[in-house]
């Protein structure tokens, strides 16, 4: 590993502390920084944090998108031989910044980790946030082979899958990907203001699906919009115009058109890959009918192992107050078949899998 440290991390977030968490796991010295006194305190004594004389080798800048230039230009003073990365979420007016800055951006290159959760700070951080997620990594012109290599090996130590585009790419397809449905979850959570709690009470899963992401934090992601704005506001016109159509069609009983919105929307649903990235696989769903007790799922994934299946994903059902509950294994339609036949014959309720 050619990664060496001290690494300086400013920005002792979410992000930030969770690189640090994962840093600190490879055994390289670490030297903190954040505005916030108490996001400092805590993230010091979540990594053990000592005092570090030496230089920082690289410094990765974790703040508010911002704060990222000044920041930079800050340290760039301090620390001149330093390699730079941000993990700033939106690059070509930040990249445009640096760019006027020759000396620089020859040892500085932007990264965005695809990789967060709804709840903001260090006490929310995590070593494996980045795990299998992507890893995007925006060189300016002038960066040097050193640096670009830098930024991929900080990905590849995350275990994160690595892409390189340029910065107004970059910005296009996280405002299709990412800032799209951050505003479309918000806009669903802003019409619940106006609903009683108690029929809220009877809200299934969808609604919390599919409104999830407004939980995320108004300061973070109102930096971000504003940002990648002129990215964002094409993409906001088709979304009002495919509701106006909606709307339309709805208002004229017109059945078909209805028909139609939901059908683009489940081929374009089912345009998105699976996990790490590769094409979407067609799972079979096994139902299993299990007791309400301790050690139910720990016997079902025993029994996986058992003949080698491998279980992509599961989810759970249960009615409060009812003695059994319902898993839902999703699997190869071969694993399926394999193993409700095992289980069956050891006893369990395992029902007839249904395709995706």
């Amino acid at each position: 590993m050619s990664l060496v440290g001290p690494i300086k991390i400013i920005g002792c977030g979410l992000i930030g502390t969770s690189l640090a968490l994962r840093l600190k796991e490879e055994g390289l010295a670490l030297i903190l920084a954040d505005t916030s006194a108490r996001n400092l305190q805590l993230a010091s004594d979540l990594l053990e944090c000592k005092e570090v004389a030496e230089k920082p080798s690289v410094i990765i800048i974790a703040t508010p998108p911002e704060y990222v230039h000044e920041v930079a230009m800050a340290e760039f003073t301090l620390h001149p031989e330093a390699i730079f990365i941000d993990v700033c979420g939106v690059k070509s007016k930040l990249m445009h910044k640096v760019a006027s800055f020759p000396e620089l951006s020859r040892n500085y290159v932007s990264v965005h980790p695809m990789a967060g959760r709804e709840i903001s700070g260090p006490e929310s951080a995590r070593s494996d946030l980045f795990k299998s997620r992507a890893w995007l990594v925006t060189k300016t012109e002038n960066s040097t082979d050193e640096a670009v290599a830098t930024a991929r090996e900080l990905g590849a130590l995350m275990e994160s899958t690595i892409y390189e585009m340029d910065a107004v790419t970059h910005d296009s397809v996280i405002a299709a990907i990412s800032h799209l449905p951050q505003i479309l979850s918000s806009a669903l959570g802003a019409s619940l203001n106006g609903v009683d709690v108690e029929s809220l009470n009877l809200a299934g899963q969808g609604l919390r699906d599919v409104s999830r992401l407004a939980d995320s934090d108004p300061e973070l992601w109102g930096s971000l919009l504003i940002a990648n704005s002129g990215e964002i506001l094409p993409k906001i016109s088709e979304v009002i115009n495919r509701l106006s159509n909606l709307a339309e069609a709805l208002e004229r009983d017109d059945e078909n058109s209805v028909r139609v919105f939901l059908t683009e929307g489940r081929e374009g649903k089912n345009r998105i890959p699976g996990k790490h990235g590769l094409a979407k696989r067609d799972y079979t769903y096994l139902p299993i009918v299990i007791d309400d007790k301790p050690g139910g799922l720990a016997r079902i994934f025993n029994e996986c192992a058992e003949i080698k299946v491998n279980i992509e994903d599961l989810s759970m059902e249960h009615s409060p107050g009812q003695a059994v509950g319902l898993v839902s294994l999703a699997l190869s339609s071969d694993d399926a078949a394999r193993l409700q036949k095992h289980l069956v014959a050891k006893g369990w309720l395992a029902h007839a899998p249904k395709k995706d």
